[in-house]
């Protein structure tokens, strides 16, 4: 114990030191009229992987119809002597015709030998070797890159090459010391492996796991995609109040704080929804919005205290017609973003290319476990079934809620591809359309893929009668002591008495779809900056 304690205060005087001579070579650099941090801007014409695009092409434009050389039957000594002399032939041609570009990225490795040496630039789109002579950049430039370290930011200008390797490199005109870097990344061979330090420092990570990276760009594709789905059917995005009165519009615990100015208590909203709809009885029939929504509540594999919800609302349609457009969507960034309609998430293959399978939430359970609650007569006789089955539940609750109870049960981890779930029960559905044939239920969907609850969407209810009795209901919930419970909304119910046209509407949880599309296992692992316990508490 006491030689490990020894061993952690020597390795961290070292750090110290190592650290310390990086400020040093700063101030050296300051001194002597060259602080990087007084450049304001540098001409990047490429990135690494354009590099070596351009150049792949114009090699293939130039070497066009030359052969390989035949080394068949050669010693060592004339197979190396024929492979240089092809080498030098093709050097001379491109090198006649160079590709000159201008790269900056960060400095990952550096391997000094003499009057030349070799490092290596990452940049946003991945990395390149630069090849650093002292001849060609000059003896005071060479000097100063000699004391370069891991880590600092360099501008390059200079040709593309291929060495003799074959590897796609940048020969150096110019180095240019654009920021120093006073820390320390980690080893690189070990990476950044501390899932904690990744989440808390997400700008290391990003640095030292390419994968991470991969995955934030691809977000920024998924949401680009859906804009771009929904803009082609004439979907409009708006933004709606973060800071809300009464956060309604699902079942969830809300965040709440003070507005000193107005000297109100307000809350962070839970959801995207009663603001979308007031918008559709204003006349805008078909809106959208991504943004972020809060629930004060638990932290695990899946959720996160805020996160980002896309919903969106379709004058006259109902559920069908959100059913067809969620499958076109998930098909078509399937395609877009990973290149085909099939996926494969922790090794199972999820296809999207068929048609989504369809049941009732009461025939997914008589299918799983063989109870056909339709023949259910009441709240009693489906407690009665709860007992039997050892599924817990509270005084309060009625036999729709004991339905969804055993859904969650018996029937969530079997539905692996893509399958809709639809016509819940009216007790866990306060705000959407009863069915005509059955006002026992709703017209809502869930999608599940994975087991995962990827989207919720309704009929949305318009009878402003019906909605206040629902609300009513929710308000009873509330004082029986239910925190998640719906409170009534007057404006909202002022809006659904104006008129509000039959409506379907639908909410998606972005960050539980960047999952599935990126093969993530956590939900930390697609948000650039996941809410972490403070370390000092």
């Amino acid at each position: 114990m006491a030689e490990n304690k020894q061993n952690n205060q020597a390795k961290s005087q070292d750090v110290n030191k190592l650290l310390q001579v990086r400020r040093e070579k700063l101030a050296d650099l300051q001194a002597a009229g060259k602080d990087p941090f007084e450049i304001t801007k540098y001409d990047v014409t490429y990135h690494s992987t354009d590099v070596k695009e351009a150049y792949t092409a114009h090699e293939a434009e130039l070497l066009a119809g030359r052969q390989e050389p035949d080394v068949e039957g050669l010693d060592d000594a004339q197979k190396k002597e024929v492979l240089n002399n092809d080498y030098n032939e093709r050097r001379e041609i491109m090198d006649a015709s160079p590709i000159h570009v201008s790269i900056a990225g960060r400095m990952m490795f550096k391997r000094v030998m003499g009057k030349a040496s070799f490092c290596n630039i990452q940049d946003l789109k991945g990395n390149i070797q630069v090849y650093v002579a002292r001849d060609q950049i000059g003896e005071e430039a060479y000097a100063d890159f000699k004391k370069s370290d891991i880590g600092d930011i360099y501008g390059v200008k200079g040709w593309a090459f291929r060495t003799k390797t074959g590897e796609l490199s940048i020969h150096a005109e110019e180095m240019t010391l654009l920021s120093k870097s006073l820390q320390i990344l980690p080893e690189k061979f070990h990476g950044l492996t501390d899932t904690d330090v990744r989440y808390r420092q997400r700008y290391v990570d990003l640095i030292m796991n390419q994968e991470s990276k991969a995955v934030f760009i691809k977000r920024s594709q998924i949401l680009k995609e859906i804009r771009n789905f929904l803009a082609d059917r004439d979907f409009m995005e708006v933004e709606t109040p973060m800071l809300v009165a009464n956060a309604g519009g699902a079942a969830a615990r809300p965040f709440e704080t003070h507005y000193n100015a107005l000297n109100e208590d307000v809350k962070l909203r839970i959801s995207l929804e009663l603001y979308l709809k007031r918008l559709i009885v204003g006349g805008l029939e078909r809106v959208y919005e991504i943004g972020r929504v809060f629930r004060n509540e638990g932290v695990d594999t899946r959720h996160n205290p805020e996160f980002t919800l896309m919903e969106l609302y379709q004058a006259y349609t109902d559920y069908e017609g959100m059913m067809e457009l969620t499958e076109s969507m998930f098909r078509y960034l399937a395609e877009k973003v990973c290149g085909g309609t099939k996926i494969s998430y922790n090794g199972i293959e999820l296809d999207f290319g068929k048609p989504f399978e369809r049941l009732t939430m009461n025939d997914a359970i008589k299918k799983y476990t063989g109870i056909d609650f339709d023949q259910v007569e009441d709240d009693a006789a489906a407690k009665k079934l709860a007992d039997e089955h050892n599924i817990a539940y509270e005084e309060r609750h009625k036999k729709g809620d004991i339905i969804n109870l055993f859904f969650e049960e018996f029937c969530e981890e079997k539905l692996i591809q893509p399958t809709f779930i639809m016509d819940h029960p009216i007790e866990i559905s306060p705000l959407t359309k009863k069915k005509p044939s059955d006002p026992s239920k709703v017209e809502r969907f869930e999608l599940f893929i994975n087991t995962w609850e990827m989207c919720n969407a309704y009929s949305e209810l318009n009878d402003p009668i019906d909605q206040r009795e629902r609300f009513a209901a929710q308000d009873a919930n509330a004082a029986a002591g239910d925190d998640e419970a719906e409170h009534t909304d007057e404006d909202f119910l002022n809006a659904l008495e104006i008129g509000m046209p039959p409506t379907g509407g639908i909410g998606y949880g972005i960050d539980r779809l960047v999952m599935l599309l990126t093969d993530s296992q956590a939900i930390r692992d697609v948000l650039l900056f996941p809410t972490m316990k403070s370390l000092d508490k």
